[in-house]
């Protein structure tokens, strides 16, 4: 009678398959602790020759050590290289972060934008105060381009700064213009005519 994989054992670390799995119970019920030793670093060759693409990362060899200490269910007898992880630290989960949520007036430009306005609000009067501000209206104004891409008005723009600024910030249409920003071109497969 045929023996199914779903009759047996489930395997602790799939990846790793089947024959690995009876390798690791095989040295755990060696009774010399040299042999299950040497038993052990052929395992660890045989796990590192299966994911060769691994090897770059650092503490790839501990990782592996940690695997067949997880795979004997931390029950293998042997002098490991590394210290292996505790069984009851797999388990284990960090502690939930507090995620300290703001309010944000107008998604589209995001929470960013607001603070930097707020911050050229802070500069004094001059040319650097100037430019940070043209910089954030394009830069605003690029982002309502990209959820609206219809024409959209330097004024709606000024009147957000303002609003964002506190009054602080007042820029007039008639004074100051914004970039001009166009959907870029799709780029499709040419469809060529078949000479007849």
């Amino acid at each position: 009678m045929l023996t199914y994989n779903s009759q047996l054992k489930q395997l602790i670390l799939p990846e790793y398959g089947r024959n690995v799995h009876q390798m690791v119970e095989h040295c755990m019920s060696l009774p010399d602790r040299d042999e299950r030793n040497r038993c052990a670093h052929t395992i660890i060759a045989i796990m590192d020759n299966m994911f060769p693409e691994n090897r770059v990362e650092a503490d790839y060899k501990h990782k592996l050590w940690d695997h067949l200490a997880i795979m004997s269910e931390f029950e293998l007898d042997i002098d490991y290289p590394y210290e292996i992880v505790r069984k009851d630290n797999l388990d284990s989960r960090p502690e939930p972060m507090d995620y300290h949520l703001e309010p944000i007036k107008y998604r589209h430009y995001g929470k960013i934008i607001e603070r930097m306005i707020e911050r050229a609000a802070q500069y004094p009067e001059g040319e650097e105060r100037d430019t940070l501000v043209m910089l954030l209206a394009n830069h605003m104004k690029k982002l309502i381009f990209q959820i609206n891409k219809e024409d959209v008005e330097d004024a709606k723009i000024f009147k957000d700064l303002y609003y964002y600024s506190g009054g602080k910030i007042k820029l007039n249409v008639d004074t100051h213009s914004l970039h001009e920003f166009k959907e870029a071109p799709q780029q499709g497969g040419s469809k060529k005519k078949k000479k007849k």
